[in-house]
């Protein structure tokens, strides 16, 4: 597992024994001349999610799993930037899923946005129909395409990363259904709805 604690807490939840994540922050490789790194024959599969520690270590020991064990290569979601601070833009998840990728020369299953295996697992779960769902997010690339394309409402919030302009940009081609500047704008419906 390449990623953070919300990761590892996911797979014990259920039941899915790991290794990696970050207990590997400070992990390192000594280069040295007839070196191969040992790894984990018997890994299944290798999932990737945002990670504030990746290393060189986590990235050659993902890629012995993948290209050695033939394990299943797993992606969190794609996103190229994140907002960490409000300062700048970050290396989002893309970022690390990227860098499994081009050491591989595989394409990861996308489990995240906009992948529509987690919204198809909440509706069957929960008992309810995807039109009677809006997803609401940030950007236009993950949030709303994921909206989009799995059947749900769509509103995006310009809060994050996608901004007005881009948003009314004549090279954008992801609409989404509605769109506000805050998010407390949602309390103002809901009571709304409730009146």
């Amino acid at each position: 597992m390449v990623g953070d604690v919300g990761i590892l807490e996911e797979l014990d939840l259920k039941g899915i024994s790991h290794i990696g994540g970050p207990s590997e922050a400070g992990k390192t490789i000594d280069l040295v001349p007839g070196y191969a790194l040992p790894h984990d024959e018997d890994v299944g599969a290798v999932v990737v999610g945002f990670d504030r520690h990746i290393n060189y270590y986590k990235i050659q020991y993902a890629t012995l799993c993948i290209r050695e064990s033939n394990a299943m290569f797993i992606g969190t979601n794609p996103d190229a930037v994140t907002h960490l601070t409000d300062a700048q833009e970050w290396a989002g998840n893309g970022s690390m899923v990227g860098a499994i990728k081009g050491s591989t020369k595989r394409e990861p299953v996308i489990v995240g946005k906009p992948n529509g295996f987690m919204l198809d697992n909440i509706a069957s779960t929960q008992g309810i129909d995807k039109s009677e769902i809006t997803m609401v997010g940030d950007r236009l690339d993950t949030d709303i395409l994921f909206g989009k394309d799995n059947g749900t409402n769509t509103l995006l919030v310009l809060t994050g990363v996608t901004t007005e302009a881009e948003l009314k940009s004549d090279s954008n081609t992801i609409v989404p259904d509605a769109y506000t500047t805050k998010l407390a704008d949602l309390l103002s419906v809901g009571s709304q709805v409730a009146a």
